[in-house]
């Protein structure tokens, strides 16, 4: 069995005396699709924060190993700037010496044609793309999504399982999280966050095998 890539220990996280994370313990091997549902308000943004470094936990521990990858549910982007300014200015923060793989992401998710434009004059849903690509543009080991397909058309969407699909493929561990998940039987495994604390749900795998025969 593979060492996770990604593992919480016993997280806790208070807002005053507002306890969101009650002790959440977590581990995402190489090449698992996990997902965490919970309702808005739950802390699951709080815990993909904690998780990605952006925010320390009150208690426990976080432990990653190889480059991250961390798509939140609010796009940071310049809403000045263009798409294609901010392909570059994330390659020079990766260090990247080839855009290709972030040129592919923009060809698979359908926004070609906005490379040129500012981001402030984007519908939400290619925001969203954006957001997506910047996040995986320097291929991370560990990648961590909050609402990823937030505003996407059902094409969208469905491409986006698909990227998943191969990410999970090539070894790396991804994380989503959502307050409603569709598509339940392509996770690997499937956790609620609820009171503080995550429970491991039931994940069906009939109709993913069944679209794998053609039945």
């Amino acid at each position: 069995m593979s060492e996770p890539l990604l593992r919480a220990e016993q997280i806790a996280r208070s807002f005053g005396r507002h306890k969101i994370l009650r002790g959440v313990t977590l581990a995402v091997a190489p090449g698992t699709l996990v997902g965490i549902v919970g309702e808005n308000g739950a802390g699951k943004s709080t815990l993909l924060r904690i998780l990605a470094g952006e925010l320390r936990p009150q208690h426990g521990t976080i432990t990653r190993s190889g480059a991250l990858g961390y798509c939140p549910q609010a796009a940071l982007l310049n809403e000045t700037l263009t798409v294609n300014q901010h392909l570059a200015y994330f390659g020079a923060a990766y260090n990247l010496t080839s855009l290709s793989y972030a040129e592919s992401l923009i060809a698979s998710l359908g926004y070609q044609r906005y490379r040129t434009m500012p981001v402030g004059a984007l519908s939400g849903g290619t925001k969203q793309k954006v957001n997506l690509t910047l996040a995986l543009m320097h291929q991370p080991d560990v990648l961590l999504l909050d609402e990823p397909y937030q505003g996407f058309d059902w094409e969208t969407y469905l491409h986006f399982w698909e990227l998943a699909e191969e990410l999970r493929s090539q070894g790396r561990a991804v994380l989503v999280i959502s307050h409603l998940l569709f598509d339940q039987q392509r996770f690997d495994a499937l956790y609620q966050l609820e009171n503080g604390q995550l429970t491991q749900l039931p994940v069906d795998h009939t109709d993913s095998q069944r679209e794998m025969r053609g039945v």
